[in-house]
C-alpha cells in the first residue's frame, strides 16, 4: 500500500481514494465545513494555534504625519487618516496600532497629499547643472517629479542623462521623454528635408535604445525647428517604435491658433495609426481670432475619448505663454539652419520676411502682447512690451523685432489666451497640471511666473478661492492623473507600499507669489515635502537635500522579451 507523508503520520492511498469519492459526491459547503472541522481537531488535539499572521500592537516607522487632511490623489473626498513612512514606501497603520515614530509631525489643520508631477518641464540641462539640480522653484511649489524632454527638445542619449542624475542626485525625481526635435537633428541636423530611407531607419535605432534605456515616450515640438519639419508620416514611423516599448506620443502639435482643429486630429490620427496614448502639451487657444475654438477642440477629443482612444491633455493656469521671438512672429522655414542662417536671412530676405512678422505683430495687439524676458544685449529691454519698447526709441515695432531677431533673438511672454478658456478645459478630467517651465533663479531676467507659481496657483487661486474646481480635483489633476497618463504605476497616489512622496500644505497660506512684472518670488504654503521618504521642505524651509532619482520606464516589450 502506497502511503504520502504528513506532518505527524500518513494517509494511506485508500484513505485518499475514498476522501476523492467523498468530495465528488457532496457540496462545496460539506466539504468546507469538514475541513474546518478538521483543521479544528489538529489544533485542539496538538495544542497549535491556527496559522493565521499576528497583525502587530506596535509598528516602527521614520516619520509619522500625524492628523491631516489626507487627498490620496485618486479624486476621492479627503479623508482624516495617518499616514507614516518607513524606508521609502507608504504605509497606513491601523486604527488599533500604536505608532513607534523616528519623526512625528502634527498635521492638524493642513493637507497631507501626493507630491505634485509636472509632466511638462524644460530643465533638462538645469537638472544637471550643480547650481541648479536642487530644482528649487519646483521643490517650493511642492512637486516631486519633473518629466523632461518636452517639446521636441532635450538630451537623445537617455542612459548617459539617467546615469547624470542618479550619480549626483536632484531635489526631485526626473522622468524623460525621447525628444524628436533633437532625435532629427542627430540624424539631419536642422534641414528642412525628408529623410532617406537609410537616415529613417536611423532614426528609428536611435528611438529603440531611447526607449530601452528608459524614455516614456516620445515629445514634438511642431512650431520648432527642427521638430516641425517632420511629417505626418515620419512621426507616425517613430511613433510606432514607442508604441512597441508601450510609451506615449506628447505633442506640442503644429498650431495653436486658427489652426488648432487640424493640429489636434494630426496627433489624433498619430496615436490611432501608431496604436499608442496620445498626449496634447499645453492645451490652449491662443490669440483673439482662435478665442473659443479649444471648446471644439475639447468636443472633437471627447469624441475619440469616447471610442476609446487614449487621449490627454495638460495646461498651465495662465493666459500668457511663452516662448522665443523667433518661433512668435516667424514662419518654421525662416529658421531652418539656426541662428547664423537665420540672421543673415533675415538681412538678406527682410523684404519677404517684414510682411510676414508685421502680420505676426499685428496679431499680439500690435506688440503689446509680447514681452520680452530674456535679452542680454539690451537688458533695460527686459519685461517691457515691444510696443513700449518702440515708443521709447522712437521707432516702430517691426524695427525692434527685428533688432532683436539679429542680436540673437530673446525669450518672451506673450498674452494670448482667453481666461474663460482657460477654465473650460480646466473642468475636463483628462486635462492634468504642468507648468511648461524650467529651474530658475533669481536674476535680472523676468521669465513667465508659472516657472515659480504653477500648482500652488492652480490649488490657491482656481480651487480654494474661485471654487472653479474643487481641492481633490486640483490634485488629482497634478498627482494620479499624470501618473496615470505616463504609466507611472507606483507614485502619483497615497496607498500603501508607494513610494513615500508627500506634499504636506496649509490651506490656509499656500500661495503664488510669482507675478508678471516680479516673477522670482518662491511659492509659499507647502510645510514638508518628501522626495523618496526624505525631506526636502521642512518647517516651509528647504532643507537642499537632493533625494531625487531617474525614473526608468520598463517596456512591454523589454518584458515579454
Amino acid at each position: 500500500m502506497h502511503v504520502f507523508p504528513c506532518r505527524n503520520s500518513t494517509i494511506p492511498f485508500s484513505t485518499v481514494e475514498s476522501l476523492n469519492q467523498f468530495f465528488r459526491k457532496h457540496s462545496a459547503t460539506t466539504v468546507a465545513n469538514l475541513i474546518l472541522f478538521v483543521f479544528s481537531s489538529v489544533q485542539l488535539v496538538y495544542g497549535q494555534d491556527p496559522q493565521v499572521p499576528a497583525v502587530p500592537d506596535t509598528i516602527s516607522v521614520d516619520v509619522h504625519l500625524r492628523g491631516g487632511t489626507v487627498i490620496d490623489g485618486s479624486g476621492d473626498a479627503a479623508r482624516q487618516i495617518d499616514v507614516t513612512i518607513k524606508d521609502g514606501k507608504l504605509l497606513f497603520p491601523s486604527s488599533d496600532q500604536k505608532i513607534n515614530a523616528s519623526w512625528e509631525i502634527d498635521c492638524k489643520g493642513l493637507v497631507v497629499c501626493p507630491g505634485f508631477i509636472d509632466l511638462h518641464n524644460h530643465s533638462d540641462g538645469e537638472i544637471e547643472n550643480a547650481q541648479t539640480r536642487a530644482a528649487m522653484n519646483y521643490v517650493t511649489q511642492g512637486c516631486t517629479t519633473l518629466v523632461t524632454g518636452n517639446c521636441g527638445s532635450g538630451p537623445i542619449k537617455v542612459d548617459a542623462y539617467y546615469e547624470h542624475i542618479d550619480k549626483y542626485g536632484a531635489g526631485t525625481n526626473v522622468a524623460h521623454l525621447l525628444p524628436q526635435g533633437g532625435l532629427r537633428k542627430a540624424v539631419l541636423d536642422s534641414s528642412r528635408v525628408e529623410p532617406t530611407e537609410s537616415q529613417l531607419d536611423e532614426m528609428q535605432k536611435l528611438a529603440e535604445k531611447a526607449m530601452q534605456d528608459g524614455a516614456w515616450g516620445m515629445s514634438t515640438g511642431l512650431i520648432y525647428v527642427p521638430s516641425s519639419y517632420a511629417s505626418t508620416e515620419e512621426l507616425t514611423t517613430i511613433a510606432k517604435v514607442v508604441a512597441a516599448h508601450n510609451g506615449i506620443y506628447v505633442s506640442h502639435i503644429r498650431g495653436e491658433g486658427t489652426t488648432l482643429l487640424e493640429s489636434v486630429a494630426e496627433a489624433m490620427r498619430i496615436g490611432r495609426d501608431a496604436k499608442l496614448p496620445v498626449h496634447i502639451s499645453h492645451f490652449k487657444a491662443a490669440g483673439r481670432s482662435a478665442w473659443g475654438l479649444v471648446r471644439e477642440a475639447t468636443q472633437q477629443i471627447e469624441a475619440q475619448r469616447a471610442k476609446g482612444y487614449k487621449i490627454t491633455a495638460d495646461q498651465y493656469p495662465y493666459i500668457a505663454s511663452s516662448t522665443s521671438l523667433g518661433a512668435t512672429v516667424l514662419p518654421s522655414w525662416a529658421r531652418e539652419g539656426g541662428g547664423k542662417q537665420l540672421r543673415a536671412r533675415l538681412i538678406s530676405d527682410r523684404d519677404e520676411l517684414e510682411p510676414l512678422i508685421r502680420k505676426s505683430l499685428k496679431r499680439a495687439d500690435d506688440g503689446a502682447a509680447i514681452r520680452l524676458a530674456r535679452y542680454n544685449p539690451k537688458p533695460a529691454w527686459i519685461g517691457k512690451d515691444l510696443a513700449t519698447i518702440a515708443k521709447q526709441n522712437d521707432t516702430t515695432v517691426v524695427d525692434v523685432a527685428f533688432e532683436v531677431l539679429l542680436n540673437g533673438g530673446a525669450s518672451v511672454v506673450k498674452f494670448s489666451m482667453n481666461e474663460q478658456d482657460v477654465r473650460h478645459v480646466m473642468h475636463r478630467a483628462w486635462v492634468a497640471t504642468a507648468s511648461d517651465g524650467g529651474v530658475k533663479v533669481p536674476g535680472p531676467t523676468k521669465p513667465h511666473p508659472r516657472n515659480y507659481g504653477t500648482f500652488p496657483r492652480k490649488i490657491a487661486h482656481y480651487a480654494l478661492k474661485e471654487n472653479v474646481i474643487t481641492l481633490e480635483q486640483a490634485i488629482f489633476s497634478m498627482t494620479g492623473l499624470p501618473a496615470r497618463i505616463l504609466s507611472l504605476k507606483d507614485r502619483g497616489l497615497l496607498k500603501p507600499g508607494m513610494h513615500a512622496d508627500i506634499a504636506v500644505f496649509d490651506p490656509e497660506t499656500i500661495k503664488a507669489n510669482a507675478t508678471f512684472d516680479q516673477p522670482h518670488q518662491y511659492a509659499t504654503g507647502i510645510q514638508f515635502l518628501f522626495v523618496n521618504g526624505q525631506a526636502t521642505i521642512v518647517d516651509g524651509r528647504p532643507t537642499g537635500a537632493l533625494p531625487g532619482r531617474s525614473l526608468k520606464h520598463v517596456s512591454t516589450k523589454a518584458v515579454s522579451e
